[in-house]
């Protein structure tokens, strides 16, 4: 589902002053990361990133057998969720509001059944196997206890925050940041951005790239250059991420509509979202996929404070959707 949103970040050597640009890179939630900040003081910073990933991969990994989701969506009823959890959930409910349910984060078990989850897909896809399994897809089957207990309505019903732990753990790692004292960074993970402050050493908002989709993976160009202060920014499409059934040759898209169950592609082909939170922007990345142009131009029309950029199918052409406020973020 995701792709790449270019990250240049136009730096020159940095003299040594009392406030130095740092840096850090690896590997993280199976995607690569790099953190650019700058600070006037030493604090361990890389210990610290990596127990907030610690912290979110227990909370919301699907991935891991023991974390909290997965014993949540295997039926244990004892676990009780923390704040991290809470606070992605109160989010996604928000998102599937606004969004009248195209981004809905119990899209899992369809997720799972295409084969883009951490369980083998199902050898045989058809309109009966997936009417059966849209009964589990819903985020009001699903209610917060005031003890922290997920009640589910349905056992079956698999929660998959894939689609914004990753935003929202760049977010969490902006505030290790900031209350280390730091004021001005720039966090990318898997081409999901979140930028505070400044680029200090140019005296101007950090730069990033919105890639060109149709550049080749190893020599990825980018069509526009976005400056970004205190925003979040991610990026979805599917023109990289699929899947095609080796039995039935079926192409099967990485975002799966919620609504009719179904993985293939709208006219939207990729999405850039512009927003006050990198999970925000995270989440309303994914439902743009889902949605569609004209539902998307919708819903964006009734939003504060995010922001798009579409690129769409229009017969044998594409082209380019902006909302309002994107325009401001464009550097000419």
């Amino acid at each position: 589902m995701r792709y790449f949103l270019l990250l240049f970040i136009f730096i020159s050597c940095v003299e040594k002053d009392a406030t130095e640009l740092r840096s850090f890179n690896g590997e993280a939630l199976g995607t690569g990361y790099t953190v650019q900040f700058y600070s006037d003081h030493q604090f361990p910073v890389q210990q610290r990133f990596d127990s907030v990933i610690a912290a979110i991969n227990q909370s919301m990994s699907t991935y891991i057998p023991d974390s909290d989701i997965s014993r949540i969506n295997t039926g244990d009823t004892t676990v009780v969720v923390d704040a991290m959890f809470k606070e992605v959930l109160s989010q996604s409910r928000k998102v599937y509001k606004a969004t009248e349910g195209y981004y809905d984060p119990t899209v899992g078990i369809l997720v799972n059944a295409y084969g883009f989850g951490p369980e083998k897909p199902l050898k045989q896809l058809d309109k009966h196997i997936l009417d059966s399994l849209e009964q589990y897809v819903g985020l009001d089957e699903i209610k917060l206890t005031p003890e922290g207990r997920i009640r589910k309505e349905n056992s079956s019903v698999y929660i998959d925050f894939n689609s914004i732990a990753k935003g929202y753990c760049i977010d969490r790692v902006g505030v290790m940041l900031e209350e280390s004292g730091v004021k001005d960074y720039l966090i990318e993970m898997g081409g999901e951005l979140r930028a505070r402050g400044k680029n200090i050493e140019r005296k101007s908002p950090w730069k990033v790239g919105i890639e060109n989709i149709n550049a080749p993976i190893e020599d990825r160009t980018y069509t526009k250059i976005v400056a970004l202060t205190d925003r979040g920014m991610a990026g979805s499409g599917n023109y990289r991420k699929f899947r095609i059934d080796s039995t039935t040759g079926a192409h099967y898209v990485h975002t799966v509509n919620p609504l009719t169950g179904l993985a293939e592609k709208t006219d939207v082909l990729s999405a850039t979202i512009i927003a006050p939170t990198c999970a925000v922007a995270d989440a309303y990345a994914t439902a743009c996929m889902a949605m569609g142009l004209e539902r998307s131009k919708k819903v964006l029309e009734n939003l504060k404070d995010v922001d798009a950029y579409l690129l769409y199918a229009t017969g044998d052409t594409t082209a380019i959707y902006m909302s309002k406020g994107f325009s401001q973020y464009i550097e000419e």
